[in-house]
């Protein structure tokens, strides 16, 4: 390694640790939040109950949702996050599609399996080994938590899926598609990335917001706070709305909230390294989603993502940040359905597809 690449490595380092060291020592109040509101009446998540699969010995948390003849899409969530962060508006409109809706909490998130005998990583630490090269040692890995999706299509008994992944979620996407292509119709990594050192790091206050930097938890009002703070640092400043932010938070807390999952997750996810070679080699179709706006995962990394895999679509969705709020939602599913449907086998598709799109016609379909 060429001495001034290095020394540019260990400056950012150094700079991105102060700022997270630092957080805590101007450590603020939460302030108080709007009213709370009612969970959304007709969720799709409240329309099937919540199921379990063991899978590898592994239980994973499953919700089956919509027409069980529908084609089959498995949603695979991000960073500490739950089945529930994709939010009804997107669960419903791919419903309203015609799609079965396949979705889960990765293990240690949720209601799926906890690793309490595992390790409780460092954050500083697992990044200072990330940004210097150095081993890090997971309790799990990448391909673990895909084999888990795999294990899930198993235990469900179906064939062949499409397979769609949010940050995390969608380097367990790649990893599924690498490893099982013959279960996939197709895959769509979004607001993802190859894990590539080079590309640009996520904005500090980003990533003190997504791991509560600075803000007290010793309440559950105070842990709301955090979550609903997140929301707004990391999502669409356009659509930010406080109480559904609250609304969100809230019930993912009365499901569950695991500090030390997700930081075994984020060991997990700097473990795999870069996947660029690796990618290469996906051999089904694939729609990369970003949002245009993303502060945790900037959009050269999905760039990155699409560049990397043969013939992969790429579309950026304006006023998208890191999250899916409902007006998002419906922006990433127009883009989508026209993708899933060619992408589906002869006569099973859900509509007709008609004629291919290229990326340039999905793109005025998302911003019709």
């Amino acid at each position: 390694m060429h001495i001034e690449h290095l020394t540019m490595r260990i400056i950012t380092a150094v700079f991105l640790l102060l700022g997270i060291l630092m957080a805590p020592l101007v450590s603020v109040a939460s302030p108080a939040l709007a009213k709370p509101v009612a969970e959304t009446q007709n969720s799709p998540f409240d329309s099937r109950p919540i199921s379990f699969a063991v899978v590898d010995e592994v239980s994973i948390a499953y919700q089956d949702m919509g027409p069980q003849d529908g084609e089959p899409i498995l949603l695979v969530m991000g960073l500490g996050a739950q089945m529930l962060h994709w939010g009804d508006a997107f669960v419903q409109g791919l419903i309203d599609e015609g799609y079965r809706v396949i979705a889960f909490d990765n293990r240690d998130a949720g209601l799926s399996q906890k690793f309490y005998e595992g390790s409780e990583p460092s954050m500083i630490w697992t990044m200072l080994q990330y940004k210097f090269g150095w081993e890090i040692n997971s309790d799990y890995s990448i391909a673990d938590m895909a084999n888990d999706a795999v294990g899930l299509l198993d235990h469900l008994q179906v064939e062949k899926a499409h397979i769609v992944g949010a940050s995390m979620g969608g380097m367990i996407a790649q990893h599924a598609v690498l490893a099982h292509p013959e279960r996939f119709y197709s895959l769509v990594s979004m607001m993802s990335t190859t894990g590539a050192p080079d590309l640009p790091e996520a904005e500090q206050d980003a990533l003190q917001a997504l791991f509560g930097a600075g803000l007290p938890e010793n309440t559950r009002e105070e842990v709301v706070y955090r979550g609903v703070h997140a929301v707004k640092v990391i999502g669409s400043k356009k659509y930010f709305d406080e109480a559904q932010a609250r609304s969100l938070v809230e019930r993912q807390i009365n499901r569950g909230r695991y500090k030390a999952g997700k930081l075994r997750q984020m060991q997990a996810v700097f473990a795999d390294g870069d996947r660029t070679e690796r990618l290469k080699a996906v051999k089904v179709p694939t729609l990369v989603l970003h949002g245009a706006e993303d502060p945790l995962v900037p959009p050269a990394h999905g760039k990155a993502t699409a560049d990397a895999i043969p013939g992969a679509e790429y579309m950026e969705i304006a006023d998208m940040g890191h999250n899916l709020e409902p007006e998002v939602a419906r922006s990433l599913i127009a883009g989508m359905v026209p993708f899933l449907q060619q992408a589906s086998p002869a006569g099973a598709g859900v509509v007709d597809a008609g004629e291919p799109m290229d990326t340039e016609e999905m793109q005025e379909v998302v911003e019709q």
